[in-house]
């Protein structure tokens, strides 16, 4: 399996050996000595710094190359020889109208090569560090066409490379959140977002479980939910909103699956609205559950029905089969339920200068548990935007031990809301500790902030004395899991920076002991998005796969996550050919149909690529969920 790690630009290239036979101008496709007259276009493209990015870009019907370093361009094209190609391709090639892709020699229409005189003649700065250059026009009947633009470069007319832009997603690699002391240990909810959409915003706490319904159940009352509420043990918070995904066996006709499974998903909707007052957010969708019945089937009997497309699947278990194969239906008619709880405040009806007024004077009450529950309702205000980050700095706490967690909380609180207030917050901290040193959560807040500092080379440190200093927590209370936590995290930091100093063996080794102590924690999905980038920069590709395959494959692994997945490996045609990746495509377009089926459209619509569908593996599941 080769997949390609996550580069900083905006484009992955993937080269493919491809020859044409079809009127082709003066290009050499297979020519001797291919190799030896290609060799300074390899070296160009060998010594191309990642920063480097190149595309085509479209204005009307003219077409253009698009670069951000001149140097690297006048090292591409130094030869007279040396050219680009561009490849109009047109999504009709993939419709799903035709039985199997023509195996042509070329995608689509080739423009006349553009070789290095010209396209440096033509070169043009468009901004401080962009620049285009000419290189054809696209024919008017092509002008109202789904299109995409493939690039042949050229060697002393050779062909080169072929690429084929894929507008792959990335994302930003990140250490494991470590959390701050608040009340308790408090994680960050980080959203796995792209770098172009990157967020970072505080949430509440979360809960996400599983309803299982009863076949012929189709409505859930107060009571029936009564028991299930109670084992969640929420009674200090509310349901500020839930998403509900409900999935019904596939038997049966969809449409009336779907519109049962809606009806049950509101109904418990109603059911949790019943135990309070304030009004739930509600996002509901419903969906057959092939996920579950693909898993299901294949180690037993019905496994040849792995081989069908969902209409030959649903032709095949009418009747007999169907009620024969109730015992693997009845555990996939489930709603997956997650929850968004917020802490019910008794100062929810007080302003925030009130609220402000009211925490100063149980301070100088002394009154520590009021200031505390005042405290948390002032965080609230700062959550929802009602007031700002700087609100906390009005808050007259005195340096004492007794107000010691106060001043704790504000400070990691601060921290959390902008990680850019590290070094001040550290070193807050280290003035605290010395009024309360045998206070847990200061110790722990203050090792957290300093793994990301030294990350950064904000503060110095060696790696053994963090060592130690994380192995000491022990003996304040933090738990191994913690603490194993953080080390993972040290050994993080320390394979970019023996990396950075071309120390191949000593990052190996370091990789290893990531690898090796990951599985001693809880991850949240988050976890595993850092960890999945970590394996893939360091060219551990399958251990990135292997880390999501075991939750890609469950219909509630977080959205976010999937989609991820699906970015890493979209590319990979042996792992495409896999028969679990069918599932796990189609989880993702049971979690989200609008953008999986966006996945197959042309860059300039916000696809990857639909080139894609040149893999008749994707081509098939692509015509059978998104065509309908």
């Amino acid at each position: 399996m080769n997949v390609r790690p996550f580069i900083l630009t905006s484009f992955l290239l993937f080269f493919t050996g491809i020859i044409f036979s079809q009127n082709t101008y003066d290009i050499i496709f297979s020519g001797k000595d291919t190799n030896q007259k290609c060799k300074e276009c390899l070296q160009a493209f060998s010594q191309k710094p990642k920063e480097v990015k190149f595309s085509i870009k479209r204005e009307n019907n003219k077409l253009y190359f698009e670069v951000n370093d001149k140097n690297w361009f006048n090292l591409l094209f130094k030869n007279e020889g040396d050219g680009v190609a561009i490849e109009v391709v047109l999504k009709d090639r993939y419709s799903c109208d035709v039985k199997s892709i023509e195996n042509t020699q070329l995608r689509g229409f080739l423009l006349k090569p553009v070789y290095s005189k010209e396209l440096k003649n033509g070169l043009k700065a468009t901004s401080e560090n962009r620049f285009l250059s000419y290189v054809g026009e696209l024919p008017s009947e092509f002008l109202n066409k789904e299109l995409e633009y493939n690039i042949l470069f050229l060697g002393n007319k050779n062909l080169c490379r072929y690429y084929v832009i894929y507008d792959l997603e990335s994302y930003s690699r990140d250490l494991l959140d470590m959390g701050m002391f608040l009340d308790s240990l408090t994680y960050n909810s980080k959203q796995i977002t792209s770098i172009n959409k990157a967020s970072y915003q505080t949430q509440n706490k979360t809960l996400k479980f599983i309803i299982p319904f009863k076949k012929n159940k189709s409505t859930y009352s107060q009571a029936d939910i009564k028991p299930i509420y109670d084992s969640l043990r929420i009674t200090d918070f509310n349901i500020k909103s839930i998403k509900i995904n409900a999935y019904s066996s596939i038997e049966g006709i969809e449409s009336r699956n779907i519109e049962l499974q809606k009806l049950r998903a509101n109904s418990i909707v109603a059911a949790l609205q019943s135990f309070q007052k304030p009004t739930i957010l509600t996002e509901v969708s419903s969906s057959e559950n092939w996920v579950d019945f693909l898993n299901d089937i294949k180690l037993t009997k019905y496994r040849t029905l792995l081989l069908l497309n969902k209409k030959e699947v649903k032709e095949k278990i009418a009747g007999a089969l169907s009620r024969e194969m109730e015992p693997i239906f009845k555990n996939h008619r489930k709603a997956v339920v997650e929850l968004e709880l917020e802490k019910k405040d008794k100062y929810q009806v007080e302003s925030a200068n009130n609220l402000l007024v009211k925490f100063n004077d149980a301070v100088t009450s002394e009154i520590v548990s009021e200031a505390n529950d005042i405290q948390n309702s002032i965080f609230e205000r700062i959550k929802t935007k009602e007031v700002s980050p700087e609100f906390l700095d009005e808050m007259t706490i005195p340096k004492n031990d007794k107000f010691a967690e106060i001043l704790n909380k504000n400070l990691a609180f601060k921290y959390m809301l902008d990680f850019r207030q590290g070094l001040i917050v550290y070193d807050e901290l280290l003035e605290l500790e010395k009024i309360s040193p045998n206070s847990k959560s200061i110790k722990y807040n203050l090792t957290a902030i300093k793994i990301n500092l030294w990350r950064y080379n904000a503060i110095k440190t060696d790696e053994e004395s963090l060592k130690k200093e994380i192995y000491a927590l022990k003996d304040y209370g933090i738990s191994n899991s913690h603490i194993i936590r953080m080390l993972v995290n040290v050994y993080i930091v320390k394979a970019e920076s023996l990396m950075r100093n071309k120390d191949y063996n000593s990052k190996d080794i370091a990789v290893e002991f990531v690898n090796n102590n990951f599985k001693k924690f809880t991850l949240s999905d988050y976890d595993y998005l850092s960890l999945a980038q970590f394996f893939s920069y360091y060219s551990n590709n399958k251990q990135a796969v292997k880390l999501l395959e075991s939750k890609v494959s469950s219909i509630d692994v977080d959205e976010n996550l999937l989609f991820y997945y699906l970015n890493l490996t979209l590319i990979d045609k042996e792992l495409t050919q896999d028969f679990n990746y069918r599932i796990v495509m189609l989880n993702a377009f049971n979690m989200n149909k609008d953008r999986f089926c966006k996945l197959f459209n042309s860059v300039e619509k916000g696809g990857v690529t639909f080139q894609l569908l040149e893999d008749e593996y994707l081509r098939e599941t692509y015509c059978e969920s998104c065509t309908n």
